[in-house]
């Protein structure tokens, strides 16, 4: 799953220097002042975005100790102005603002997801303590002894996890892989440390309460908002749980998976257990066979930039251009053989114009076909908003950017399949579908909630040090019903063998956006397409009437507060859980019936 570029780590810092700086202002602040202050302070922002993110792709393209230090140093010069800025900026604290100014008033004072202590000292070691950690993630080798010397990259180990039905084999790689974050624990204690003190010079109690002050209402409001989203969509997540459990005890025996009990984490055919696509054959509600796009990818010889054209069709049929000719020329698209990189998915726009470049190590199969129609979205809507000024430019709320991206992705149908040539036939019956989304979708919902329900508690105090490992299983255990196969000890540092957490990448968007790609889509299908049919079987392909609707809120960008952009394209203001319910409801409909007489739960 694709879930992340440099602007979102950055959090839509855009920030830069300019020759203002050097002459602190006098007396009452005015509101000349104050504008004169924010065009000074947006010009320069430009300017250090664009140098920092050039860093950050040659040091996720090209892992070396000279490419670490040379993205620390960017980030650095760039946490300091921000840093600055946000402080500079009390001074108009209470001055009456028109709307534009004041909302990018709070948007610098929010801007930053690793914000800085003024100390020069502190600020060097949090940028070093970032890419130190972000290194250690992304050269991250296991190297079973049974292999005789040869080490497994996490690519390798992805595919080990999602086609190993072996117990011990999976066992063996869930283990090996987090032996790589160990050695993180110490600098994530720092890091936490470090952080919240740059959050609280900022005027926030800790970088959490920073973190949900984005979100356009109180820090407490929006945590609470969460749950009750969550509480709209749990029941259907239980029953998959239940099902998927009950499938996983016939394969690997009761005494393995207990029916009452949590499931161990290595058999879902992820990594983290965050999605369950990859045990598909082991759920499938139906014996007709289940689209293979792998095949069909294969039979056509579709090479790596050849199904990057298929996702670029995609949103050239709904009206929008073409991507640039940069786009193909400087894009990551294959693992390099001769250097170490990042391979997990990206979507860039390093000038925040037209530079636009996606970063993926692409495999030819039907996984990589949705996270590249994803990561385009992602590159279409950065495209859309580059006119507004650089504090605008982003998405409603960073849920949005990622919904955009999965909302496109929902749309890669049976019926779009045929369309595009790679489907000779629409295969009969659903549920087969409805159930390979529903373990990608349904089954990371409580995932994409508790990452951040724990950071949320590190950063503010609630889970100390000492407590870290033990605190993420409880955690994982009470959202998921999934528990570590192995004993586990505060010596281990697991959160740290998920990408976001070294990365310091906030992660509820993902959450956010797993609700508002299916309310989106709802809204497409039904209100501007006026499709009758189930919701599964509708995909916006070829309807430029969708696209202009989606274009009319993607320029928004974050120039308003996100229910405005959300009613742009809904018609609602509030986030609405009820599309999952609806979307999926003749899977759930079906896993009911599978389940009466088990107990469900753990």
């Amino acid at each position: 799953m694709s879930r992340i570029t440099f602007a979102a780590v950055m959090a839509m810092v855009l920030v830069g220097s300019s020759r203002a700086d050097a002459r602190k202002p006098t007396g009452p602040p005015t509101l000349d002042e104050a504008a004169k202050f924010m065009q000074a302070t947006e010009k320069g922002l430009l300017k250090r975005s664009i140098t920092a993110e050039r860093a950050e792709w040659v040091r996720m393209t090209y892992i070396t100790f000279d490419t670490q230090a040379i993205a620390a140093a960017a980030n650095e010069d760039l946490m300091a102005f921000v840093a600055k800025k946000a402080a500079e900026a009390t001074r108009y604290v209470g001055l009456k603002l028109p709307y534009e100014l004041k909302r990018k008033f709070h948007l610098l004072t929010v801007s930053l997801s690793m914000p800085a202590p003024a100390d020069a000292k502190k600020r060097e070691e949090l940028a070093r303590i970032g890419t130190t950690m972000d290194g250690i993630y992304g050269k991250g080798k296991y190297c079973p002894k049974r292999l005789n010397g040869k080490c497994l990259t996490l690519p390798d180990m992805y595919e080990i996890m999602a086609k190993s039905r072996d117990y011990d084999e999976l066992l063996d790689i869930w283990k090996g892989w987090r032996m790589v974050s160990v050695p993180m624990k110490k600098l994530y204690v720092r890091f936490v440390e470090l952080a919240n003190e740059g959050a609280r010079e900022l005027g926030f109690g800790n970088l959490a309460e920073l973190w949900n002050s984005r979100y356009d209402m109180a820090p407490d409001d929006f945590e609470a908002e969460t749950d009750r989203l969550w509480e709209q969509v749990k029941p259907l997540y239980m029953d998959l749980h239940c099902y998927a459990r009950a499938k996983l005890a016939e394969v690997y025996g009761r005494d393995k998976v207990p029916l009452d009990g949590p499931i161990p984490a290595h058999l879902l055919g992820n990594m983290w257990a965050q999605e369950w696509n990859n045990i598909f054959d082991i759920l499938a509600p139906e014996k007709a066979t289940a689209i293979d796009i792998d095949a069909a990818l294969k039979a056509k010889k579709v090479d790596e930039k050849g199904m990057v054209r298929y996702a670029e069709n995609f949103f050239v049929s709904l009206g929008l251009p073409p991507l640039p000719a940069t786009f193909w020329e400087r894009s990551m698209f294959t693992q390099p053989r001769d250097r170490e990189v990042v391979c997990h998915a990206s979507a860039w726009d390093i000038d925040e114009k037209d530079d636009l470049r996606i970063k993926m190590c692409i495999h030819i199969n039907g996984e990589d076909f949705t996270t590249i129609h994803h990561e385009l979205g992602h590159n279409y809507y950065q495209r859309a908003y580059k006119d507004l000024s650089p504090l605008f430019l982003n998405s409603a709320n960073d849920g949005f950017h990622e919904a955009m991206g999965d909302l496109i992705a929902l749309s890669v149908t049976p019926s779009y399949l045929k369309q595009v040539g790679l489907l000779d036939e629409t295969p009969p019956g659903q549920l087969n579908a409805l159930m390979k989304r529903a373990l990608d979708k349904v089954a990371f919902l409580p995932f994409g909630l508790m990452v951040d329900k724990w950071r949320w508690k590190v950063l503010d105090g609630r889970i100390k040090p000492d407590d870290y490992n033990r605190s993420w299983w409880e955690l994982r255990e009470k959202y998921q019903g999934v528990a570590a196969p192995i004993e586990r000890s505060e010596a281990d540092f697991d959160p740290g063998a998920k990408y976001h957490i070294p990365a310091n990448v906030p992660y509820t968007r993902y959450f956010l956006a797993d609700i508002l790609q299916f309310q989106f889509h709802r809204a497409l299908c039904r209100q501007v397409i006026g499709f009758k049919g189930p919701l599964h079987e509708c995909s916006i392909y070829g309807n430029k009437e969708a696209g202009a609707r989606i274009l009319k809120m993607m320029k928004m960008g974050l120039s308003r507060p996100w229910p405005d952009a959300l009613e742009a394209l809904t018609g609602e203001r509030r986030m609405d859980a009820s599309a999952i319910l609806e979307y999926f409801q003749p899977l759930h409909d079906w896993l009911k019936e599978q389940n009466k007489g088990r107990k469900c739960g753990w």
